[in-house]
């Protein structure tokens, strides 16, 4: 890892509780890296990473790291989980759209594979935006609140995810979740940071709408592509509204149930007219 102030390579960094940034033995203290945090206040100590979408427990959560350097907004780490989760959830869902995996080995032929070619193209397109742009957003809002933030791919999650595919019709998808950390998050910032998912989606879900309806039916790839991002983005808000445990919705049912409720209802609704198409 870097020092924030001259960059040299520091093993075991130092962790400022005034600014949060990490910093080298040589710039540790607050007056050699010229801290830009509040020095008159008590000192704070960094919380533990927190996540917006965490399907795991809080022991295995990455430890604490620093913001990125200035003009730097992926790393390559990180870049390499969107890449490998998107890919992964795009096979998955292409298996789960065509009646399971095995399904189609047990009548593999050059025109199943050509179908599910088409399907793991339409998968790519819609599902895999759904779940990473989402993961994104709630990278973006955190930064712009000043904390690290960063999306670590659960590598058991895509395993889960494309077994589950083989067998099923379906698919338990958990592929990563997005890490922040920093000085304490307040309550309206989780809040903002965990509703940012849930929106996109929405707003992704609207965006797949005109393919649906103008698209030519579900008998076409371009309709199909519209159905498929317009049930999947609709439905994806709409469980991770579910107030419980560490999905957003609690945290944005915690914080305000008037905007809960505003987010949800557009969701139910965009649901619900997907399944009128079959």
């Amino acid at each position: 890892m870097n020092c924030d102030f001259c960059g040299k390579d520091e093993a075991l960094p130092f962790v400022c509780n005034y600014c949060g940034g990490a910093f080298c033995a040589d710039h540790r203290l607050p007056e050699a890296h010229q801290c830009r945090g509040d020095l008159t206040q008590r000192r704070t100590i960094i919380a533990p990473p927190q996540t917006t979408f965490s399907w795991q427990e809080p022991a295995m959560a990455p430890a604490q790291a620093p913001a990125l350097r200035q003009g730097k907004v992926f790393s390559g780490i990180e870049i390499r989980d969107i890449i490998i989760a998107w890919l992964a959830l795009g096979l998955a869902f292409s298996f789960a759209l065509g009646g399971s995996g095995l399904v189609l080995l047990s009548t593999l032929s050059v025109q199943t594979l050509d179908e599910t070619a088409i399907l793991f193209l339409i998968s790519l397109l819609t599902v895999g935006p759904g779940f990473v742009f989402h993961e994104l957003c709630h990278k973006f809002v955190a930064q712009r609140y000043g904390y690290w933030a960063e999306f670590r791919m659960w590598p058991m999650g895509l395993v889960l995810a494309l077994l589950s595919s083989l067998v099923f019709p379906g698919v338990f998808a958990a592929p990563g979740a997005t890490y922040i950390s920093g000085m304490t998050i307040t309550k309206k910032e989780n809040g903002l940071i965990s509703v940012a998912g849930p929106i996109i989606n929405l707003v992704i879900s609207i965006l797949f709408l005109p393919l649906l309806l103008l698209g030519g039916g579900l008998t076409t790839i371009v309709g199909s592509i519209g159905f498929v991002g317009f049930r999947v983005n609709s439905l994806l808000g709409v469980f991770n509204l579910i107030p419980f445990g560490p999905l957003d919705g609690a945290k944005v049912f915690n914080w305000n149930k008037a905007v809960w409720l505003v987010i949800l209802i557009p969701l139910l609704a965009a649901f619900a007219y997907s399944l009128t198409f079959g």
